[in-house]
């Protein structure tokens, strides 16, 4: 009789352990997904080549430079100084951040066959900035904007992989990363390859340009608010709050009147060039020392798309002291008024 039950327990528990299984695998399948247990998506590598052209080398310098903002975390720079300055050989890689056991390097990009990526074929450097997967197949932390840069058209891709083959190798040591399990499971989602074509971005009207530079300049990185989950917070795009480090937000630049409303083109472009809205100085975490870069033309045609989005009422003051925002949930200057 003891025998009986004790079998006919084994057989509940093994029923449990099945049932527990199958609501695992429904929780995975419906929450994160798979990708975190088997590995991101990837594609095999192909022998494309870019040819480096007069057209695609200046394109990419102007890419790199000026819109994408590569070297602000590829290079070591002297943040002391506004606007900062280039403290290290241009793309030798830097430690973007590190606390206790999470460490977040920006590897060496420069064309040095040891520590960069002078060994890379075309198509490995084109994976890695579209697609978010490095050389060795492993997915990369996407504090590098791939989601973004899969929306690259393919010319603007073959510019920038022959701007990049096109930078002197410099030998930099950088330690490596060190992500925690969670999180290095967690990004196997993110990465997806790119199989069809990118076309060039419509340029049919200024706004549209806008949009293109815009998520290629990841300005909503920075400029729209997280929550707790560290996705969009629907309806405050490009509204601020994100805290960049040093008691400082990321500003609200929709068209409302507490973002830059007030601003009108000539006001835009001056700002980005100098720094300055007038008499206030911008913070070197708002990249503008990069931006200033662009071209007239480019710079408003970012203007005339922020000017399409919807206005959002998000009050972010860097002159004054923080107060929890109930809107964007951080703390920030007039945080309390919204």
């Amino acid at each position: 009789m003891a025998r009986s039950w004790g079998r006919l327990l084994a057989k509940i528990a093994g029923y449990g352990i099945l049932v527990l299984l199958v609501l695992t695998a429904l929780a995975i399948t419906f929450t994160v997904g798979w990708r975190p247990v088997i590995g991101a998506k990837k594609r095999a590598l192909t022998s494309r080549k870019f040819e480096p052209t007069p057209a695609r080398m200046q394109r990419g310098d102007y890419l790199v430079h000026a819109v994408m903002h590569c070297m602000g975390c590829h290079s070591k720079y002297d943040e002391k100084a506004n606007p900062p300055v280039l403290a290290s050989k241009e793309g030798a890689g830097s430690v973007l951040f590190e606390e206790g056991g999470f460490r977040l390097v920006a590897p060496n990009i420069t064309s040095d066959p040891e520590t960069g990526i002078g060994k890379w074929s075309d198509d490995a450097i084109a994976r890695a900035i579209r697609e978010g997967i490095a050389v060795d197949g492993s997915a990369l932390f996407p504090v590098m904007p791939y989601e973004h840069f899969r929306h690259l058209s393919d010319e603007d891709l073959a510019s920038i992989v022959v701007l990049l083959r096109s930078l002197p190798p410099a030998h930099s040591d950088l330690p490596p990363n060190k992500i925690p399990f969670l999180f290095s499971r967690l990004i196997q989602a993110v990465p997806h390859p790119v199989t069809a074509p990118v076309p060039e971005p419509d340029k049919s009207t200024p706004a549209k340009y806008g949009a293109y530079l815009v998520k290629m300049a990841t300005c909503s990185d920075c400029h729209t608010p997280l929550n707790p989950k560290f996705q969009p917070i629907p309806g405050m795009e490009m509204a601020g709050g994100n805290p960049m480090g040093g008691h400082v937000n990321s500003a609200n630049i929709t068209p409302d009147a507490s973002g830059i409303g007030y601003y009108d083109e000539a006001l835009f472009v001056q700002t980005i060039r100098t720094g300055s809205v007038r008499a206030r100085k911008l913070n070197s975490a708002m990249l503008w020392w990069i931006f200033r870069n662009m071209t007239d033309d480019d710079l408003k045609a970012v203007f005339a798309y922020l000017r399409t989005l919807k206005p959002v009422h998000h009050v972010v003051d860097n002159t004054e002291k923080p107060t929890q925002c109930k809107l964007c949930g951080q703390k920030h200057g007039l945080g309390d008024r919204n």
